[in-house]
């Protein structure tokens, strides 16, 4: 098991992502012929499960683009089952607080960081794959390096107490959603306000100074360059159906004029 996104992450390259939003494994396929680092299989806002979760995650690795995915929820069902099933990180929205986050570690990570439910599933190739082949320690130590528990920074009370959530063991990085944190902070959309500019350079500063990564997810190519100037060292562009709708447009455009 290799994440290869987090290796570069975690060396400081820029990375740059996706969200998996129209429920194809040819689309997976096509967002590694791309060159993009991850994608992001959306099982909050999107209508997927983990049983056709499995047949994106297999797909994007058939083009080496690493799988991650949005929990629904914070429970132990959301994030045990999309790890079993091959995501090698996982988003999780509406964090608000250190005990939240530290449920999310004991339900993502094996002993003896959290207390991960164990079976030999798809994910791990039902343990004949290597890593998960060569004895329950190294299997666990492996899986917990490699599987990524990324809290979503887009409430009040995760701002507030970023510091702390951040230095939860097993936390491997913050994913900030300005759409729902602007919305929190009661200016929705309103991202060039001060206020948000500083709570943005805030919580990168705080990732920075933890060793861990920060993701900045960007409507937009002109919000990603900002994004990544600003020091975020991934950026989650978009989503795969917007992409592809702006596209037909500026190919309309251009060809009919």
């Amino acid at each position: 098991m290799k994440n290869t996104a987090r290796e570069k992450m975690l060396r400081g390259e820029r990375t740059l992502g996706t969200f998996l939003e129209l429920g194809s494994a040819t689309s997976a396929e096509c967002l590694g012929l791309a060159g993009l680092d991850y994608l992001i299989i959306d099982t909050e806002h999107g209508p997927f499960e983990p049983e056709s979760a499995l047949d994106f995650i297999r797909a994007a690795r058939l083009y080496n683009v690493t799988p991650f995915a949005r929990v629904k929820e914070i429970s132990r069902a959301a994030i045990l089952k999309l790890l079993d099933v091959g995501a090698q990180g996982l988003i999780i929205p509406n964090v608000s607080s250190v005990a939240e986050a530290e449920k999310i570690v004991e339900y993502g990570k094996y002993m003896p960081v959290g207390k991960r439910g164990v079976a030999n599933t798809a994910g791990s190739g039902f343990w004949f794959e290597d890593y998960a082949s060569q004895g329950m320690p190294h299997y666990f130590e492996v899986s917990n390096r490699e599987s990524m528990l990324i809290p979503q920074c887009e409430t009040l009370g995760c701002l507030e107490h970023i510091e702390e959530i951040v230095a939860v063991e097993g936390i491997d990085g913050i994913f900030v959603g300005p759409f729902d944190l602007s919305t929190a902070m009661g200016i929705p959309g309103q991202f060039d306000r001060p206020e948000f500019q500083e709570a943005l350079r805030h919580v990168q500063a705080v990732c920075a100074a933890a060793g861990k990564p920060s993701i900045l997810y960007a409507a937009d190519e002109a919000a990603a360059r900002a994004g990544f100037a600003m020091g975020y060292g991934s950026i989650t562009y978009g989503m795969d159906a917007s992409t592809l709708v702006k596209a037909y447009q500026a190919a309309r455009k251009n060809i009919l004029g």
